[in-house]
């Protein structure tokens, strides 16, 4: 493939909304590359990254309002394809001449929308009526010249607006959502027949992509992997394995903070599947040491990342010196660093700082090693998709998302091996249950929180005792971005319940988390 999947990416502008990621994502579902950019983003800065398209998102912001994002009309005049969604669609229809009023007819949620020209790049072979999913106060009531109007609603009489000629497309709802049932195809028309992009971001064509780029990057040297045995660090190492085979040793690093039953999963699953070269490093005690008196989360979680990168180092000399890589020095250390990890990290212009991942705001800044990060722009649906399409087993690639810092960070106060003996034993009765019901495939991820600098009174065999509470943090979710608590029933809830105060020493409470995110994060810490 000569030029890279990546290299004339769809531009997703984000004008604040709150499903900017989600453009993202539906866009890769067309099999289409696609990154996010801040609307602060200049156009010149745009314009560099030889954008394929450029999708304008919506936001909470009036067109008129003083300190509404705005759109440099130069953007619209640079024979990028570009498709504005709410928001965009009217900072675009305003930009090119049309008019955007307050007409008092305010939409939200489902409404029903009417396409008058069924045989448009948008609607294309749709139905005429169609429901869609609304979120406006303004609406757009002249089209600018040049465009045509394609469909209508009762309170937008120019709902969706088409110019061929220049490649400008623009809806005034969500097709993003699920709510709007020709959403999607809506979206792809718009890729497909009016920008013109291929459908080429598929797992086999990411795989071939990204094989030739790790080539280029490592060379002829040597490269560890902190193997983890969860879905990114083992997609990352199948990955890289298959680029560069041999001079790849991966590195287990067992630092305590697993689960039961994780490190059998890598040292069996996962080396049986691949063949790859494995090293076992036990740091428990170093670990647990550096961790001791630590209670704040943030400091947790760089501790954490310092250790996993001296360990490497440790590791990376002890390859070395034994002639496992035959005496390449070992220069690269591969992460199965994802695009959610990123952007929380405040990766890119414009965006917060939400939490340190221990694979990104967590690593120490005399880091000895050059990063390989292959699954760096994927989302975690692709790396699965990528995992299967390399042989990674199914038991690893179908697992839900474990966090890299393990236990350390589901344990609120300091982290003690008694601590995490507790934590580990609750951990695994709720895994064991929600399996038993049949519930893997409906949960994202259940984290299992030990409030161990709190405790509560509860009667337990006729006696008062003073224990701690158990926490369920059981969430749905696309891309971990944003997520809902899942409503796991509650015979399964209070199995789980009963389980761990009858079989978890120090515990008296089980609670459930019924936060979305946002406002909460999917881990506590």
């Amino acid at each position: 493939m000569s030029d890279s999947l990546q290299t004339h990416p769809v531009l997703v502008v984000d004008y604040g909304a709150q499903y900017a990621q989600l453009i993202a994502r539906r866009v890769r579902e067309a099999k289409v590359y696609s990154e996010v950019v801040p609307h602060t983003m200049s156009v010149a800065e745009m314009l560099a990254k030889e954008p394929a398209a450029v999708i304008l998102s919506g936001g909470p912001s009036s067109v008129y309002a003083d300190d509404a994002p705005g759109l440099d009309g130069a953007l619209l005049e640079a024979g990028v394809p570009v498709f504005g969604m709410c928001y965009g669609f009217q900072a675009m229809a305003q930009a090119l001449g049309g008019e955007v009023s307050r007409t008092g007819l305010r939409e939200y949620g489902a409404t029903p929308a009417t396409v008058t020209d069924r045989t448009s790049t948008l609607f294309n072979g749709q139905p005429t009526e169609q429901s869609v999913w609304m979120s406006h106060g303004d609406s757009v009531t002249v089209a600018p010249d040049g465009m045509t109007v394609t469909a209508t609603t009762a309170g937008a009489p120019v709902a969706a607006i088409e110019d061929d000629s220049r490649r400008l497309y623009g809806v005034q709802w969500h097709p993003e959502v699920m709510h709007s049932t020709f959403g999607q195809q809506v979206l792809e028309n718009f890729l497909h027949r009016g920008a013109g992009i291929p459908a080429d971001w598929t797992p086999g064509n990411v795989i071939e992509d990204q094989v030739n780029a790790i080539r280029e990057q490592i060379g002829d040297a040597a490269v560890i992997c902190g193997l983890s045995g969860g879905v990114d660090s083992s997609v990352a190492a199948a990955l890289v394995q298959r680029a560069v085979g041999d001079q790849l040793t991966c590195v287990f690093v067992d630092h305590g903070l697993l689960r039961e039953g994780e490190a059998e999963q890598v040292e069996m699953d996962f080396v049986a599947a691949t063949g790859v070269r494995l090293v076992t490093v036990d740091a428990r005690e170093t670990f647990l040491g550096a961790l001791a008196g630590v209670s704040d989360p943030e400091e947790k979680r760089k501790i954490i990342g310092r250790e996993f990168i001296r360990t490497f180092e440790q590791a990376a000399r002890d390859i070395v010196g034994h002639g496992a890589q035959d005496g390449h020095p070992v220069e690269f250390l591969v992460q199965g660093t994802l695009y959610p990890d990123v952007v929380e990290s405040g990766g890119g212009a414009g965006t917060a700082n939400i939490k340190s991942h221990h694979n990104v705001g967590g690593l120490p800044d005399d880091l000895q090693f050059k990063l390989v990060e292959p699954l760096r722009a994927l989302f975690k649906d692709e790396v699965r998709a990528i995992g299967r399409e390399l042989g990674v087993p199914e038991e690893i690639v179908a697992r839900q998302p474990f966090p890299g810092p393990g236990l350390g960070i589901r344990i609120i106060g300091e982290v003690t091996e008694d601590r995490l003996a507790t934590l580990r034993r609750a951990d695994a009765i709720a895994r064991e249950e929600l399996t038993k019901a049949g519930l893997d495939n409906e949960i994202w991820q259940c984290p299992v929180v030990l409030l161990a600098d709190v405790r509560s009174v509860g009667v337990q065999g006729d006696g008062r005792t003073y224990g701690h509470p158990i926490v369920l943090r059981p969430v749905s979710s696309e891309d971990a971005m944003t997520a809902d608590w899942t409503r796991v029933p509650y015979d399964v809830l209070a199995q789980i319940s009963t389980r761990i105060t009858n079989e978890v020493d120090e515990v008296n409470r089980v609670v459930l988390d019924v936060t979305s995110k946002p406002p909460g994060t999917i881990e506590w810490e």
